[in-house]
């Protein structure tokens, strides 16, 4: 059963259609390895257990009636996971935060929605920073949560949870949320695939249309074929349901394996926020020489230099926004944050968020591919930015989105996929980014690189047994 639970989520389809596994096995088989890993790593916030058994067993009652005469939908069966900034029906969410009332709804909201139409079975709420305002998952509501590749070190964040629950094993696939590389951070510290859509691909969780939103949901997993078919369930393309992004001429799982064409490519290893790692550099050269030789215009770049202090006011107008009145339970951080983002002008900040993107765009879009390091350096230890003053432990972790920030700012897809260990074995990851709804290309461009760096075989080596 340890393989079957190893597999990808589209392998996990063919098991079960074949017959070979029953949703309810897959259920009790992770069921089992949550109770046994998460204690050591805090991955979950809320178990479905009982629920999930329940849904697991109508979903398999639903497959023998069918006999094969009807088609599931697209991962009917296959177990997935919540991040807890997102509404799932019957089940308590908490936003990682003291200071807002467990909300319990009945209805899903619109990221879920979608994936519980196309068949997953949801084990639980999976844990993230307060109100995901942080690249570490440390809320005042549970113990932080840890990488299963060194349980000192951080999962990252805010889709800290998702991150860690994957690197464990203990789902196939999770759903995440970017508003400044909250999927893509997680992934790069857990040896993950995690995508950032366009912005406009995938419909706001709450339904909210606004074209210079930050954030984003997406999906991570091990495989860029299962992001692939996420991606697919995600955007409504295999239900005619986009948001306001244009469909894409076939599913993203298809287009996932299309050949590359000859490509104009740029590469980047520094920002003005951090310093890069340097076997994080080597890696990302290395893949631009791969690139080079496979026959793609490739050459280095650069981009357009911004002070951590001209973008700050985005993430602290888009904390202020939530809407609390316990702000004195919050996290000190997530206060100062907002604190300044209620003295900001709503027409201020969207006119710093144009000229920002404006200033990116002109060079971002200018070749097909650009290829950085998703974060500058290796998972921060637990608690690097506990003791620190706001003002400096924000300024601190912001160094963790000098790479990937930008393509919040911008709205541009990028995606994340494992660079292989440092020489003391925690995860790097390397960042492809392209045009405005060209999902499928960087999603063509990451499975080469899965298939010429395979990286699906490695495991974290300090998991208790």
């Amino acid at each position: 059963m340890d393989d079957v639970l190893d597999a990808s989520a589209l392998a996990q389809v063919k098991l079960l259609e074949s017959g070979h596994v029953t949703s309810e096995e897959l259920v009790r088989g992770y069921l089992d390895r949550i109770e046994r890993l998460d204690p050591h790593i805090h991955a979950f916030v809320t178990v479905s257990r009982r629920r999930a058994l329940l849904d697991a067993r109508w979903k398999d009652l639903q497959r023998r009636r069918a006999r094969g005469q009807k088609p599931m939908p697209a991962f009917f069966g296959v177990p997935i996971g919540i991040k807890d900034l997102n509404i799932v029906r019957g089940t308590t969410t908490r936003w990682g935060s003291r200071a807002a009332m467990p909300v319990l709804l009945p209805v899903d909201d619109f990221t879920v929605a979608p994936l519980r139409r196309a068949g997953f079975v949801i084990l639980g709420k999976l844990s993230t920073s307060e109100w995901g305002a942080m690249p570490v998952t440390e809320p005042d509501i549970h113990p932080p949560t840890r990488n299963p590749w060194s349980l000192g070190h951080s999962a990252g964040g805010s889709s800290g949870g998702s991150g860690a629950a994957l690197a464990a094993r203990m789902l196939p696939v999770a759903q995440g949320s970017d508003g400044a590389g909250s999927i893509r951070i997680p992934a790069a510290f857990c040896h993950l695939v995690g995508l950032k859509p366009s912005r406009g691909r995938v419909r706001n969780a709450y339904g909210i249309n606004d074209r210079q939103l930050l954030y984003t949901s997406g999906p991570m997993a091990h495989t860029v074929d299962d992001v692939a078919a996420m991606l697919d369930v995600m955007s409504g393309s295999t239900y005619g349901r986009p948001h306001w992004a244009p469909p894409p001429a076939r599913s993203f799982a298809e287009l996932a394996h299309e050949p590359l064409p000859r490509l104009r490519i740029r590469y980047l290893t520094r920002t003005p926020l951090a310093p890069t790692h340097p076997e994080i550099a080597a890696g990302v050269e290395k893949v631009a020489r791969t690139f080079a030789e496979l026959g793609h215009e490739v050459e280095e770049g650069s981009l357009p230099d911004t002070t951590l202090e001209e973008i700050v006011p985005l993430w602290q107008h888009l904390i202020g926004a939530i809407p609390l009145t316990r702000w004195e339970k919050t996290q000190p951080i997530t206060r100062w944050l907002a604190e300044a983002g209620h003295k900001l002008r709503g027409k201020d900040v969207s006119a710093l968020h144009a000229a920002l993107a404006g200033r990116y765009l002109r060079v971002l879009e200018a070749v097909d591919l650009w290829i950085t390091p998703t974060v500058a350096q290796p998972a921060p230890t637990i608690g690097a930015y506990r003791d620190l003053p706001p003002e400096q432990a924000f300024a601190a972790a912001a160094e963790l989105g000098g790479y990937t920030a930008v393509f919040n700012v911008t709205g541009l897809p990028a995606i994340s996929v494992p660079l292989g260990l440092t020489q003391d074995g925690r995860p790097m990851g390397l960042q492809v980014s392209g045009r405005m709804f060209d999902e499928g290309l960087l999603l063509a461009a990451a499975r080469q690189l899965e298939q010429l760096f395979p990286w699906n075989e490695r495991r974290p080596p300090q998991l208790p047994s």
